[in-house]
């Protein structure tokens, strides 16, 4: 189980509209047309979620809502917790509901574990990577469009940090905000007033004259873009433990221990949530 494990939690109302979006999506007007032929409404039944690979769990309380918005009278236990690293064929969840609630919300459940859980996975490969440098990952807002919390989420669950969540909660100057502004001068001077003392601020620099220019303003933290590693490094020793650095650009596996051993304290990954594999989990039947 990651550290930090026991502390995951999905707001409720969150949980509650991605199930309703996702069931709505399956169901259509006419519901499940198949289930509903075969099975009788007072039918209960007995099954398991099973992963069928071994990887880092995550989306259990989506699949707990989504089979109680479709039985109220669910009996749903988890036997791990989200963030639990398993080993394959391990049953995660037992659920007792209404045969029709149970078939019916089978896809909708395992397409949340195994997108979340693939996500948590992946992440999980990258920390160890890492493991033993003081750098930490984090995920990017490369995500997919209406499922970012739940995407995020799944990053704390294999152990990453989030970057922001959008637009709203920190300041990120790229390289067009500085091109549109005219400048790196032009586009931070003022900025740390007009956003507010409360409202984080991070630059985006690809040469290490841009990092210098940076460091004379007010500013949080810089995300290093595509550096080499020998640039990384002077990046760093520029820094000096001014601001958090931030090494960000077609991180790989097989590169970001190289990349982490520069010093540099995050290193995102936008491949985290843009390119997981789903972790394969399948819905067991047992009475």
């Amino acid at each position: 189980m990651t550290d930090d494990a026991v502390r995951l939690e999905l707001p409720s109302p969150l949980v509650k509209e991605a199930v309703a979006v996702a069931l709505a999506e399956d169901l259509g007007t006419a519901g499940d047309i198949t289930t509903d032929a075969i099975v009788p409404p007072d039918a209960r039944g007995k099954a398991e979620i099973v992963m069928r690979e071994a990887g880092v769990v995550a989306g259990l309380p989506l699949a707990d809502a989504a089979f109680r918005a479709l039985d109220p009278d669910v009996s749903f236990v988890a036997r791990v917790a989200d963030g639990t690293k398993i080993d394959a064929g391990t049953a995660v969840a037992q659920i007792e509901a209404t045969t029709r609630a149970i078939l019916t919300g089978e896809r909708t459940v395992l397409n949340f574990i195994g997108r979340l859980s693939g996500i948590a996975t992946l992440t999980a490969k990258y920390a160890a990577a890492v493991e033993g440098t003081r750098t930490r990952i984090a995920c990017t807002r490369k995500t997919t469009p209406g499922l970012r919390a739940l995407e995020k989420y799944a990053v704390r669950a294999g152990g990453g940090l989030n970057h922001r969540f959008g637009l709203y909660d920190a300041v990120l100057v790229k390289d067009n905000h500085i091109a549109a502004a005219g400048g790196m001068r032009q586009a931070l001077e003022g900025l740390r007033a007009r956003v507010g003392h409360m409202v984080k601020v991070e630059v985006e620099v690809d040469t290490l004259q841009q990092l210098q220019e940076a460091l004379l303003y007010p500013i949080d933290a810089v995300l290093l873009d595509n550096m080499d590693i020998a640039s990384l490094k002077e990046a760093v020793a520029l820094a000096d433990g001014r601001v958090i650095t931030e090494a960000s650009g077609g991180v790989t596996l097989e590169t970001v221990r190289e990349i982490a051993e520069t010093g540099v304290d995050l290193i995102s990954v936008g491949a985290l949530t843009h390119s997981p594999r789903n972790l394969d989990s399948s819905l067991e039947w047992v009475s």
